[in-house]
């Protein structure tokens, strides 16, 4: 999926002038096939027509082969022969077949001749940063049994609503996933189902009501850095799942600000044909929020 907002110079235009535009590869066929398929949202409507589109509106696009394949750079963070880093931009998930991370990642190695590529871990589709893949079994293995005893760290920035009484803690609850509903939700204290999460926080700004954190993971949980801090009273700016609607159109924001920007090579056991990476850390020269 592709998410754009109509600018002022395509008010009052028709639909297909401004997808024309955005993708100059669509054919006008596609474009007519996806919007009898009803593959087109306006303003979170599907819509069958080509209809007249307004200045902010928001343009949820489903075509994938035309439009998202064609326009989709890597930005790669660091690469050898053993590991490649991305930089993962909103609106995509790190697995998937069609339209995924972990799709383009391989064409790319593909493309080199190498034949191997998979992630070591996750971020959710609007979660942007850092995504660490192997380029081999062997590689693979290693990283997730680090990640498995916490010898890879992983630190965020968010942007979270009001300002926090505490500059600096460790957050510990507990959280359930409702794998039905995809959703989780927080406990204070131990419940049966329920999995432990800790997460440390330091305050590094705070303005206009909100505060920026730097974020380490200490677990790794599904949803666990959006769910922990709504739990507490300090949703994430943008998120729509967990967050306030007021709130985040009040900040003008449709996506959660949380970026994964930095990873850091903590190995405390043998690490094989990974030893090179101990001690280094990898992190993004501009944080996506």
């Amino acid at each position: 999926m592709k998410i754009l907002i109509v600018d002022k110079k395509y008010n009052e235009k028709k639909l297909n002038t401004f997808l024309f535009d955005k993708f100059p590869d669509l054919k006008q066929n596609t474009l007519y096939k996806a919007l009898r398929k009803k593959d087109i949202k306006v303003n979170n409507k599907r819509v069958s027509e080509n209809v007249i589109i307004y200045e902010g509106d928001e343009i949820q696009v489903f075509i994938v082969d035309e439009l998202l394949e064609n326009n989709f750079n890597l930005d790669i963070v660091y690469e050898d022969s053993n590991i490649i880093i991305i930089n993962k931009p909103e609106n995509i998930e790190v697995t998937g077949d069609s339209n995924s991370l972990t799709k383009y990642v391989k064409e790319y190695c593909m493309s080199k001749g190498e034949n191997f590529a998979q992630p070591c871990h996750r971020l959710d589709r609007n979660t942007t940063g850092i995504v660490l893949f192997a380029k081999n079994e062997k590689a693979l293995s290693i990283l997730l049994e680090k990640f498995k005893q916490k010898e890879i760290e992983k630190y965020y920035k968010a942007t979270v609503y009001g300002i926090l009484d505490k500059k600096q803690d460790t957050l510990i609850s507990y959280l359930f996933k409702d794998k039905k509903k995809s959703m989780v939700y927080i406990s204070d204290s131990p419940k049966k189902g329920y999995l432990k999460i800790i997460t440390s926080y330091k305050v590094i700004e705070e303005k206009e009501n909100s505060s920026i954190l730097d974020i380490k993971l200490e677990t790794g949980r599904t949803h666990q850095i959006r769910a922990q801090f709504a739990h507490i009273g300090h949703p994430i700016i943008g998120d729509g799942k967990y967050g306030n609607n007021e709130i985040n159109k009040k900040f003008n924001k449709k996506h959660q600000m949380l970026c994964s920007y930095k990873i850091v090579f903590n190995f405390k056991t043998d690490s094989g044909i990974l030893e090179y990476l101990n001690g280094k850390n990898y992190q993004l020269r501009t944080i996506q929020n």
